[in-house]
């Protein structure tokens, strides 16, 4: 399978909400590279943000566009988040269910067929506006 598949793949098993199905596609190691906040490094900091994410958020990507670069091992995919906010957190608007749309991307890298790096950005302050 090529880093597009696999990436193409996390993203299916994402809007699914196949969460086992994305930590298949991991490596052990995977640095997650959040919009806010510090690095987390390997996959059971990963699998704890994931729960965490279930538990706050119901989101779903749209409008997936993908980018490679040569060598194949990195690739880009820019999309837009249509979520529910269910869950509030400190430092954040409180939650009561409102909706959002919102451009976002990601950056990933694949090591050994599986996916090593995942960088993800959007538009913080836009999102608060959103569910404000």
């Amino acid at each position: 399978m090529t880093s597009l598949e696999i990436v193409q793949q996390y993203y299916s098993a994402f809007n699914n909400k196949d969460w086992d199905g994305m930590l298949a596609l991991l490596h052990p190691d995977v640095r997650h590279e959040p919009n806010q906040g510090d690095p987390r490094v390997g996959i059971e900091k990963f699998t704890e943000f994931l729960g965490h994410m279930d538990e706050s958020y119901e989101e779903t990507l749209t409008d997936m566009v993908f980018f490679t670069e040569t060598s194949g091992r990195r690739v880009a995919v820019e999309f837009v988040v249509n979520g529910v906010y269910k869950k509030g957190e400190e430092g954040l608007p409180e939650a009561n269910g409102q909706r959002y749309v919102l451009p976002a991307a990601a950056f990933l890298e694949v090591t050994e067929g599986k996916i090593s790096r995942v960088t993800t950005y959007y538009n913080l302050p836009l999102w608060i506006k959103l569910v404000s």
